[in-house]
């Protein structure tokens, strides 16, 4: 029973960890003009938007895939620093925006260590 429950606990935190990490590179790509001044208004450069955006989808397909226990943990490394940083860059400029940033990372933990139980 507790590995059915690790599983579905690993499940949905993956699961909405890709659909926020879905629509975030999604926004970088498709929405660009608003992300562009949401990057410069938090200090960022903004030609890093695009190859931040494929880093996530690269992310999500070495967390779902099992080729490589390596990759998968720097893919989490990579999520969970990227969303340090966000949270940080958030309270810093006191916009408002760091809430999101702070869910991911419980996501992020969640989904790590819910992935080494199952």
């Amino acid at each position: 029973m507790s590995n059915k429950r690790n599983r579905l606990i690993y499940l949905i935190s993956t699961g909405l960890l890709t659909a926020l990490m879905l629509m975030s590179a999604g926004m970088y790509f498709f929405n660009n003009q608003m992300v562009s001044e949401t990057f410069t208004s938090l200090g960022y450069p903004t030609h890093i938007i695009y190859p931040l955006a494929i880093a996530k989808i690269l992310g999500l397909v070495a967390i779902w895939t099992k080729k490589s226990q390596t990759l998968k943990e720097w893919a989490y490394a990579g999520f969970f620093f990227d969303f340090v940083l966000a949270t940080t860059a958030h309270f810093v400029a006191n916009d408002g925006g760091a809430m999101p940033a702070l869910f991911a990372i419980v996501l992020v933990l969640v989904s790590y260590n819910f992935e080494k139980k199952i």
